[in-house]
């Protein structure tokens, strides 16, 4: 049993030791016969953290330090994409640099052209940015080819990726977002630190003397069902409206408050303010994760032609990747709930470390600051 628990503590807190909010860029590719335009958004900050660019440390980073390293921006980038068309490459020319503003800080905007040899029938692209940093970031793709719109994910365990410029079918649409809902919620280690601060008491009851083994594991089956379906309701309405532009947040609001959501769940589960009833919990602040879904969906673009099939594939995605983690979870802690470990350890030890590790995230995302190493 003691194998086990230890098991569970490592399987708990490995996200710990990366608990940031990971970086993006976003790379536009337009396929015009055999030029391919492209756009390339990367967070100044990111840049910064990699080769240098607030020149005097004092945290603001302005447009004279970004023009006096302009050069060193441009080939950092540009050495670490690559676009080939039917396996022949296109060689990369920059066409013009800028400063935009997105919702979580400014980025460098890198436009240039690929130029192939003839119109080709599947490209490839190579996508290292900040690899060798950050194992973390994740590139996101939009390639438009005419009215269609597809998206890739690019991390260092799929840099390279090949796409067929034949029209695809509403199917392989489907499964792509589907993929991408399941990868997101792996990697969105807040979203899996909420859930999991709420499924801990799941196996456990509150009484006189503190947490106490539940008698059954059915009881379990059932609270873990109210608390999983009032999340995966909540942040569905608020996914569907966010990505259909009838409401938003901005990012810097949406990511705090997913922050101070994961703080709040964490502490009830040592200082019990809500009992029984999380599912409301799960259901209030589900709405607000919804948000933090939409952004990644939104980020990626969604196609025209398809919808209600890539937002559908996207959540069910999502709830794909909370179905596995769930039931990777629940029966290890039905079987540990009567160990003094897992009531003192995981369940106290657990939630006092998710609350300081969403501290941390809230202070971060609030005030544009980071605390927690990207290696």
């Amino acid at each position: 049993m003691n194998k086990t628990v230890a098991l569970f503590l490592l399987l708990l807190f490995s996200a710990l030791a990366q608990a940031h909010k990971p970086s993006d860029s976003y790379l536009t590719l337009s396929v015009q016969g055999a030029t391919v335009l492209g756009q390339w958004d990367i967070a100044l900050r990111d840049l910064d953290f990699a080769i240098g660019v607030d020149m005097d440390g004092d945290g603001q980073i302005t447009w004279g330090e970004v023009k006096a390293r302009k050069k060193a921006i441009v080939a950092y980038a540009l050495a670490r994409l690559a676009i080939g068309g039917d396996r022949a490459a296109c060689p990369i020319a920059l066409t013009d640099f800028l400063i935009d503003n997105h919702s979580d800080g400014a980025y460098a905007v890198l436009r240039f052209t690929a130029s192939c040899a003839r119109t080709a029938e599947q490209l490839q692209v190579t996508y290292r940015l900040f690899s060798d940093i950050d194992p973390q970031h994740k590139g996101l793709l939009r390639l438009q080819l005419g009215s269609e719109t597809r998206t890739a994910i690019f991390d260092p365990k799929n840099a390279q990726q090949t796409f067929k410029l034949a029209k695809p079918s509403l199917w392989k649409q489907f499964s792509d977002y589907l993929a991408t809902g399941v990868e997101h919620i792996w990697n969105g280690y807040d979203h899996i630190l909420f859930l999991l601060s709420l499924l801990l008491p799941a196996v456990v009851v509150r009484g006189p003397k503190g947490w106490e083994p539940s008698n059954g594991f059915r009881p379990a089956v059932m609270d873990v069902l109210k608390v999983v379906t009032a999340f995966t309701l909540a942040h569905s309405i608020t996914l569907s409206l966010a990505t259909l532009q009838v409401v938003s947040l901005p990012a810097r609001l949406s990511e705090s408050a997913i922050a101070a959501s994961v703080i709040v769940a964490a502490l009830n589960n040592i200082f019990p303010l809500i009992r029984g009833r999380r599912w409301v919990v799960a259901f209030g602040f589900g709405l607000i994760h919804g948000f933090g879904f939409a952004s990644v969906l939104t980020d990626l673009g969604l196609p025209r032609g398809a919808l209600a099939v890539a937002l559908v594939g996207f959540n069910l995605g999502v709830e794909l990747g909370q179905i596995t983690i769930v039931a990777a979870f629940l029966p290890i802690a039905y079987l540990l709930r009567r160990t003094w470990l897992y009531r003192r350890c995981v369940l106290f030890g657990g939630s006092s470390a998710v609350a300081v590790v969403a501290a941390l995230w809230f202070v971060e995302r609030a005030f544009d600051l980071r605390f927690l190493p990207v290696h």
